[in-house]
Order: structure tokens, then sequence, then C-alpha cells
């Protein structure tokens, strides 16, 4: 088997729309690393697009899986219950933040949770406009389309959307939106298009993915707190891709000091399995009657068992502090490289969640063609990388935070080398 003739597959058997980004095919992977079919290894700095925060196939994660298989794989959960949902939920609702009364219910997909937000969120407030941010991602739904504030690729001819969803500026001081700019912008939004009686919920990722890796000011985020106070207003924060310890925190938005009322969560919550949940305030998450949330595969059991051993793991192995300590070794090389790279322009994150800004020299113009070179270049030396920003000009960083200390030294060499075009 060779990584060609499965192209060749691919392209004969799957619709182009689903985009692949390596034309190799994985064969084995463990930890940080994968090796294809023909055998060739690979540093993963992708992580299944931060979905593994706990690294490939660990080994507490296996066996969790393993021993659940012996009992059994489905039952539905609406229609057998099993208690090791009810005991994940009761984790979810001890770990988010704030102390007060939650409930949590679990579901397959970010894009699944993020739904199923918006739906509770309508229920408990008899609401139905939502507002969101440019640049945002929030899945590829229907619902999850219309709340993405990025066109290219994930909107393009599959228009119209769901009503009632607005936009406004997400806070980027170095593309010139201020937290101010943007706090008035939702007050204009407020006076010439929705009346603020009338608006649900304001959803927002504390650090954007796709965006950029761009993180709200925390002044902006408690700013959007009182708003949503002053008007009845569900503040809804999506922790899809920075949760589970990938910023330095158990979640991004603990570096804030706000207290969201609903939460979505997936990713790295299980590991690598198929499992998101929404966590907000119990009053709000019983608002939908009984039969309005769920779905046949929602808090399947394998991936509830896995969940389990993924917090276990965060736990043990202080992955939330070697998360800091990662990010910053990472930032550190590269603020070095900004002395011999002159297309860099910004360098920023929390914790692990590190993005590199491309320019083009002596501009503030995007380049995402350096970009895609950088990316380019470091494949072909074996290390995987992911780029994001609304113009493609950004690589993100979501390697494993329990990659081993000179597998990250590795990445960190051959990162260098492909900026540097050697």
């Amino acid at each position: 088997m060779t990584n060609a003739k499965l192209q060749k597959r691919k392209d004969a058997a799957t619709p182009r729309g689903v985009g692949v980004m390596c034309q190799f095919y994985a064969s084995h992977a463990l930890n940080a690393e994968i090796w294809d079919v023909e055998n060739r290894r690979y540093i993963d700095f992708a992580a299944g697009i931060a979905v593994l925060n706990t690294g490939h196939r660990h080994p507490k994660l296996v066996a969790a899986m393993q021993e659940q298989l012996t009992k059994f794989t489905h039952t539905c959960y609406q229609v057998v219950p099993y208690e090791s949902y009810v005991r994940l939920a009761e984790r979810i609702n001890i770990l988010t933040p704030g102390r007060h009364a939650k409930k949590t219910a679990l579901f397959s997909t970010g894009a699944e949770a993020v739904e199923n937000a918006i739906k509770i969120a309508r229920a408990a407030t008899g609401r139905s406009a939502i507002i969101a941010f440019s640049g945002a991602f929030h899945g590829r739904t229907m619902m999850g389309m219309a709340l993405t504030g990025k066109v290219v690729p994930y909107k393009v001819g599959f228009g119209p959307f769901p009503g009632e969803v607005y936009h406004v500026p997400f806070p980027i001081e170095l593309h010139g939106v201020t937290a101010d700019d943007s706090l008035n912008a939702l007050q204009s939004l407020f006076k010439a298009d929705v009346d603020p009686r009338r608006v649900a919920a304001i959803i927002i990722e504390p650090v954007q993915g796709e965006g950029g890796f761009y993180a709200a000011p925390s002044e902006f985020m408690q700013a959007l707190r009182r708003v949503c106070d002053e008007h009845g207003i569900l503040l809804i924060v999506d922790e899809v891709q920075t949760g589970f310890g990938r910023t330095g925190k158990l979640f991004a938005i603990e570096h804030c000091g706000v207290i969201p009322d609903l939460m979505t969560v997936a990713k790295s919550l299980a590991g690598g399995m198929p499992l998101s949940a929404v966590c907000g305030r119990a009053e709000i998450m019983d608002a939908p009657a009984p039969g309005g949330l769920g779905g046949t595969y929602a808090g399947n059991p394998l991936a509830v068992a896995s969940a389990h051993a993924v917090l276990d793991v965060i736990e043990e192995e202080n992955l939330v502090e070697r998360a800091a300590v990662l990010g910053q070794r990472l930032q550190s090389h590269l603020h070095q490289l900004r002395e011999v790279v002159p297309h860099i322009s910004d360098v920023r994150g929390l914790g692990a969640m590190v993005a590199v800004e491309f320019t083009k020299p002596g501009t503030q113009q995007p380049d995402p063609e350096f970009t895609k070179q950088v990316q380019s270049r470091a494949l072909e030396k074996g290390l995987i990388l992911l780029t994001c920003g609304v113009y493609g000009n950004v690589i993100r960083f979501l390697f494993p935070l329990t990659i081993e200390d000179h597998v990250m030294q590795e990445a960190i060499t051959i990162l260098g080398s492909a900026m540097q075009g050697n």
C-alpha cells in the first residue's frame, strides 16, 4: 500500500468538499508522533485540531475504552441510562467556572453542542436573536455556519442561513479593533438592528480558533458580562478548542475571571472519541422540555469512558501547568526567530495555544503565501502544522500537552528551519 495509490482511491471515492491537507495516510500513532503507510514519521502539531491534548493512544485512555468494551458499547442514554454519563456530568459541573448549581448534557460534536446551547438559550429566555463575532468559528451545521464569522471556505454556496443571527467585530488591536470599538459596535447593533430585549444570547470564543488565535481581552469579556446582565442576555462561552488545559488554565475563560451562563466543550474532552457537552446554570439547562435535548449517540459510553480517563490524566500529569511551560518555551523560540524572519509580525498565545502571524516585510499586509511555504517546508521535514486566520496568514500550534521534551525540541528546530527557508 502506498500514499499515491490511496490518494487516487480517495479522489475517486470521496467528494472534494471534504478538504484534506496531507497527501499521506496514517498507519499508526503514539503520543505526538504519526507514521504513514510508507512508515515515514511525522511530529503532530495539529493533534486532530486540538483534540489530542493527552496525545495519541494514551495508555490510560486505551485501557478505559477496553474495559468499557467488555460491558456495553451502546444503549442510547435516553433509552437506558448509565452511571458513567451521570458521573461525567457531575465532574464537568465541578470543574467548570463558578460555584453555582450547574447541569451538563452530553452530545457528540462541537457543532452539536453549539446548536444545543442556542436551543437552550432560546428556551430559557423566550427570545430568538443571537449575537456572534467576526472571525468566529462555531461549526459546519446550518446554525453553526450562521454563527461563524468567516465566509471562505465555511459558508460559500450553503446559504441561506438561519435568521436572527448578528455579528459584531471581535476585538483585535493588532488589526485596529479595540475592545471599545467592539463594545461600541454592539451598542450600535442594539440601536440599528435588534432590540436587546429580543437577544437570547451572545456567543464568543475566549480565544478565537479558526479566526487566528486572538484572545479576547479580559476587560472586554468583563464588559460583555455586564452588558448581558443589563439586558437579560445569556453569555455562551465556546470552549470547544480552548478547553481542557490548552491555554494554561483548564478553561480559557478562567483567564478573564468571567462566569458564563452556558459553556460548550468538545475536542480534547474525550481524547479522540466523539464527545461534547453543554454545561450551564441549572435553571437554564432545565428550560427545554423532556425530549428536547439528546441524540442517538450523544454521550456514547466508550467516549464517556475515555473522557473520564482524560480528566484523570490532566490532573495526574499536571497538563495544565505543562501547557504553560511548553507554550512559554515555544513563544521564546518564536520571539528569537523574529530577529531573522522579517515576515513575523506577531507572536501570541495563552499557555500552549500559541500562534505566529506573518505579514509582508515592512508592511501590515497579510502574507498567506509565505505562511503556506512555511507549512509546506515543515511538512516536508516531518512536522505537521495548521494555518488559520481570516487571511490565512497565521500558523497555530496544537501539539499534545504530553509531548516528550526531546520531540518538542526536534519540532522547534524543524520550525526554525522551515521559517528561514533552509
